[in-house]
C-alpha cells in the first residue's frame, strides 16, 4: 500500500477498500453496472455504509438512496461510500456535507463540507465545485480528497488535488492547480498580508481510495493511465 502520513486520524479509517463487506459491495455495484439501465436506476446508490449516517436528519439505511440537494451527515467510527452519476463519494466519520442539485437528481454541482473529510472522485463535466468555510476548489474531472481542521483563526481546509484540474480560490489568492499525482494545499484566513493557499504535503489519504473510488465509476486514476507516479507533496504545475 502506499506510504501516507496522518494527521487526527487512524488506519483504519484509510483501509476500508480492504475490508470483505467492501470489496464484496463493489463487485456487485460493478456487475450490476453493466446490466440493463432499468435494473442499474432501481437500486440503492450507496455502496457500502458502515455505522450511522443521516440523511435530512433522518437516520440513512443500506438499501436507501442518496440524491442530490441533500444533507448527509456520519457519525463516529462510521464510513458511507456511494455514488451519484459520474460522481463517487467516501465519507470518513464525524463528516457533514451537503450534495447541492445541479441539472438533474444524479448531478451533483457545489459539494458543500461543513466538518470532516471527504475522497471523491469526479467523472468529466463543468460548473461544479467543492466550497468549504476557507477554500472554493472548481472542478473538472478529477480525484481529490478535502479535510476542514480547526485552528487558532477557527478553520483550515487541507485539499488534495490528487490528480486533473482545478481551480482554487482562497481569501484574494487564485490558482490552478494541474496535477498528475497528489498537489495539496492549506486554505484558510489571510493573515498578517500571508497567503490563503499555501503548499502542504500529501495527509489522510491513499492512492489506494482513489482506485477504488474511480472503479466504481468505470474510470481510472492518472497514474494508473500513465503507468507512473510523481513523488506526493511535490507542488508543481501551479498556474498563477
Amino acid at each position: 500500500m502506499t506510504q501516507h502520513h496522518l494527521q487526527g486520524r487512524n488506519d483504519t479509517e484509510l483501509l476500508w477498500f480492504q475490508r470483505r463487506s467492501f470489496l464484496q459491495a463493489a463487485a456487485t455495484w460493478t456487475a450490476m453496472g453493466s446490466m440493463s439501465g432499468a435494473l442499474a436506476q432501481s437500486r440503492s446508490n450507496i455502496v457500502e455504509l458502515v455505522g450511522d449516517a443521516t440523511v435530512n436528519g433522518q437516520k440513512l439505511m443500506p438499501q436507501q438512496s442518496v440524491q442530490s440537494g441533500d444533507e448527509i451527515v456520519t457519525g463516529p467510527g462510521s464510513t458511507l461510500i456511494f455514488v451519484i452519476g459520474n460522481s463517487a463519494f467516501h465519507m470518513r466519520q464525524n463528516t457533514s456535507m451537503v450534495a447541492e442539485r445541479g441539472t438533474s437528481i444524479t448531478a451533483v454541482s457545489l459539494l458543500r463540507l461543513l466538518t470532516g473529510a471527504v475522497v471523491s472522485v469526479w467523472g468529466k463535466g463543468s460548473n461544479r465545485q467543492i466550497v468549504t468555510p476557507t477554500l472554493t476548489a472548481g472542478i473538472r474531472g478529477t480525484g481529490v480528497y478535502t479535510e476542514m481542521f480547526a485552528n487558532q483563526n477557527g478553520a483550515r481546509t487541507y485539499f488534495c488535488n490528487c490528480y486533473g484540474v482545478v481551480d482554487l480560490a482562497a481569501g484574494s489568492d487564485r490558482e490552478v492547480s494541474e496535477s498528475t499525482y497528489h498537489q495539496a494545499v492549506w486554505g484558510e484566513a489571510a493573515l498578517d498580508g500571508r497567503s490563503a493557499l499555501t503548499p502542504a504535503r500529501a495527509i489522510n489519504h491513499t492512492d489506494e481510495e482513489l482506485e477504488n473510488l474511480a472503479r466504481l465509476i468505470g474510470q481510472r486514476t492518472a497514474w494508473q493511465i500513465s503507468g507512473k507516479k510523481g513523488n506526493k507533496g511535490d507542488n508543481y504545475g501551479f498556474i498563477g
